[in-house]
């Protein structure tokens, strides 16, 4: 092959290498955004060790839970049905585990009367001092909720169905931190006021990163970065602590399979 030939070659391979690497910069299809708001899929949690289990489906698998309130328990079916005996007073039923900071709980609700109503799930609750909420020193509670939203404990709370008596048909859910029960988010609708289905609650705290998800959709994202809001110091995010679940007096709920995992 003379010279002439291989230089045109040269110039037809040289071509073919420029318009490649050209149409690759003019792609209209750029890279992904690295400022997006969402959470890449690589930054999502995913469940670890399983810390927790409980069916709730008979008074033995909640033998050692702390009822606080007059709340009474019947179950049905592998369900734990939870009400207050003619609607007498609001009440807390504790877990009696310590979770860690970084934790996904999963439990199945179901109201089973929506006339009027409102569920809370109580995390990361501990003494105003760090001790634990049955510490002895610590004041009794009746289920009157100013004990656990400005009283001497401790703790973040959702409202994941609120229809109460006096606010019906409220909708969406509230994140607020206790005990200066501070307003962190208005969330979305949470379990739908006229429900009778069973919905499946996720509940994610990764930190001070906190994440309620009604039947995988979210409700509730929201990072307690801010200690000082509207005026109010709010302290440190809070780590560990029991979880609960708050129902008004109006309510009657069902619960079943209650699990708790570590974060990986």
């Amino acid at each position: 092959m003379n010279k002439r030939c291989l230089h045109l070659l040269f110039c037809v391979l040289f071509l073919s290498v420029f318009s490649g690497c050209t149409e690759r910069l003019a792609s209209p299809n750029p890279p992904p955004d690295m400022t997006s708001s969402e959470p890449s899929p690589s930054a999502a949690v995913s469940k670890g060790m399983l810390l927790y289990s409980n069916a709730m489906a008979s008074a033995e698998d909640v033998s050692d839970w702390v009822m606080e309130g007059p709340g009474i328990l019947t179950f049905d079916d592998g369900w734990m049905q939870m009400s207050s005996p003619n609607e007498t007073m609001h009440h807390v039923f504790w877990c009696p585990e310590e979770f860690p900071d970084n934790f996904i709980a999963e439990w199945q609700a179901q109201p089973l009367k929506t006339d009027a109503g409102l569920t809370i799930v109580f995390f990361a609750a501990k003494g105003a001092n760090g001790e634990s909420i049955f510490d002895p020193s610590l004041p009794a509670r009746d289920g009157t909720f100013s004990q656990y939203t400005e009283g001497s404990i401790n703790s973040y709370h959702i409202s994941y169905y609120a229809n109460a008596a006096h606010n019906p048909d409220r909708g969406h859910a509230n994140l607020r931190k206790n005990n200066t029960f501070t307003l962190l988010q208005e969330g979305k609708v949470g379990i739908p006021t006229y429900s009778d289905q069973v919905h499946q609650i996720r509940l994610v705290k990764h930190h001070n990163h906190i994440q309620l998800f009604v039947d995988g959709d979210k409700v509730i994202d929201y990072t307690d970065d801010q200690p000082v809001i509207n005026g109010v110091d709010t302290g440190a995010p809070y780590t560990s602590g029991r979880i609960g679940f708050r129902q008004m007096k109006w309510t009657h709920f069902q619960y079943r399979n209650f699990n708790v995992w570590a974060i990986d």
